[in-house]
């Protein structure tokens, strides 16, 4: 049923907006009302996730969160491509303008 689009650096992304979400003390926890299945994400999910209610291309994400935590570009890009794969697998996220 659900087929997950690529999510590159020139993507788009958005929150989707079945769902619920609370910052509780910097993490974040999120409620699919489709499924009724809840997420929870520690600090640095919580920053992409707030980053997320509005469209953003993964590059914009990707630099947020490089400065504000301090690692490295690759490692970051690496993680943030990983994270928003797996929001996307569940539905909570919409992925825009994918390309490879």
């Amino acid at each position: 049923m659900n087929t997950t689009p690529m999510i590159s650096k020139a993507s788009t992304v958005v929150a989707t907006k079945d769902q619920l979400s609370a910052d509780l003390k910097g993490e974040a926890v999120i409620l699919d009302c489709a499924s009724g299945v809840y997420y929870g994400l520690n600090e640095v999910g919580n920053t992409v996730w707030a980053f997320v209610q509005e469209p953003r291309k993964v590059t914009e994400i990707t630099a947020k969160v490089a400065t504000e935590y301090e690692v490295a570009a690759d490692i970051c890009e690496r993680d943030v491509l990983a994270l928003l794969g797996q929001l996307a697998e569940a539905g909570l996220i919409e992925v825009r303008d994918a390309t490879s």
